[in-house]
């Protein structure tokens, strides 16, 4: 019963596009141990993406008075997620219960809780031919970092109690729901769309920086805003970290294939190719509009142009992985720029630009270059029919994230209080909140 459920969840997560190479594996699962070897690592590398990867990076672009703050807010993150996951994240995720090819019921939107407390599963069930634990702990893996990358925005001003309440209602009522729509297999909202994210665009990326979004409009200004300097404590320790989400960004996207097969080589080709153009893009913009590239530029523009480029990794050529990262590169340099003074919201981190702004572009331009006429490698589409299902599945996640992110930030506020203290902003929240400081002299 467990194989044949998994089974079918995975063909339909196939036709989203993640778990593409576990197709033939679905009819007859077999253990491969060397696609479970692979998916052990990958596992492993997307831990290291938020820990101490994303740590480090956010770590190092705050104020050293609130250093340990993002470190705490990360494991804080990675254990709460990661049990809630176990109870009932995995089961709202891939329970296809009540899904019928085509049609739209409630279990479009969410999975059941069948699942729950991974109901079922022995050590000889498999998800196509890797062992669901192994399986289970990948996934479990974006599932924590996606939080976590929100927390970028409301750096230096939420409280911690704060920020474990809505990382934990978050996960439940957005997280969850729209990794379904994405993955949950035949019957899925964004699946009958036929919307392609291969690695997480529209569930990870839009998802994590709209909620950004919501929650720096919310929270207001870090004290002093604009008025006082706050620069970067340690950008060394912050290049540190954007070179180690580099790599794990290779697990991220090459591991959402569940497997290895010829389709890994453009995956990790396109991956690479997206960061290295996204470089060029922030570079030259940058060098361009102020006169001097930065090390902090080159690192945003790496990062840029991997999170555009990875829902559309397994399905453009080498020519639309370089186009899709340059764009990223130059358009997300903007929107951390031009388009945050502008509004003059306080994204401490700039997740909205990076994750929101790439992921939005990223997501769009996959409906562009999927198709084999720009070398793309999906058959039988057709490029204004993808573009439009792609613009759905972005404002869907944009506006189903936006409204429930706010209502979750506003009852929190009701009852608890979002932001820290002026006593404590001033004093930083690492001794404030924690008791401990990054640095003892």
């Amino acid at each position: 019963m467990i194989n044949r459920l998994l089974g079918k969840t995975l063909l339909g997560v196939l036709a989203a596009g993640a778990l593409a190479p576990l197709a033939q594996a679905a009819d007859a699962p077999t253990l491969n141990t060397g696609s479970t070897a692979w998916m052990v690592t990958a596992t492993v590398l997307v831990l290291f993406m938020c820990l101490p990867g994303l740590a480090l990076f956010y770590g190092g672009l705050v104020r050293a008075k609130n250093m340990l703050s993002l470190f705490t807010q990360c494991f804080g993150i990675a254990g709460l997620v990661g049990v809630l996951w176990v109870i009932y994240g995995y089961s709202m995720v891939v329970d296809s219960t009540g899904m019928v090819e085509g049609q739209v019921t409630f279990n479009s939107f969410v999975g059941g809780l069948s699942r729950a407390f991974l109901a079922g599963m022995t050590p000889d069930s498999l998800v196509g031919d890797i062992p669901e634990g192994v399986f289970v702990t990948f996934q479990m893996t974006f599932a924590i970092i996606t939080p976590a990358l929100i927390a970028g925005a409301f750096a230096e001003r939420m409280k911690f109690s704060a920020a474990l309440w809505f990382m934990a209602l978050w996960f439940t009522l957005v997280y969850a729901p729209v990794a379904h729509m994405v993955w949950g297999g035949s019957g899925a909202l964004m699946h009958n769309w036929g919307v392609l994210d291969f690695a997480g665009g529209t569930a990870v990326h839009i998802n994590a920086g709209v909620a950004a979004l919501a929650a720096c409009l919310i929270l207001g200004k870090r004290k002093g805003y604009q008025n006082a300097p706050m620069p970067a404590h340690n950008l060394s320790l912050t290049m540190t970290g954007a070179a180690m989400l580099w790599v794990g960004w290779f697990g991220f996207n090459i591991g959402s294939g569940g497997g290895l097969n010829g389709t890994s080589g453009i995956v990790m080709l396109n991956t690479q190719l997206g960061a290295c153009a996204g470089i060029l893009g922030w570079m030259f913009t940058e060098w361009f509009k102020v006169g001097k590239p930065s090390a902090l530029g080159l690192a945003s523009g790496a990062l840029a142009g991997l999170v555009g480029i990875t829902p559309a990794c397994a399905y453009v050529g080498v020519g639309g992985a370089l186009a899709i990262g340059l764009l990223c590169g130059v358009f997300c340099y903007l929107s951390v720029t031009v388009l945050k003074r502008r509004f003059g919201y306080d994204d401490s981190l700039d997740v909205f630009g990076l994750h929101g702004i790439g992921g939005m572009i990223g997501a769009v331009l996959t409906g562009v270059f999927c198709v084999p006429s720009l070398g793309g490698l999906v058959e039988g589409v057709s490029m204004g029919a993808q573009v439009v299902a792609q613009i759905k599945g972005v404002l869907l996640t944009t506006v189903y994230c936006f409204a429930i992110s706010w209502i979750i930030l506003k009852v929190i506020n009701a009852v608890i209080g979002l932001r820290a203290d002026e006593s404590v902003e001033d004093m930083g929240l690492d001794l404030a909140e924690h008791n401990e400081s990054a640095y003892n002299h």
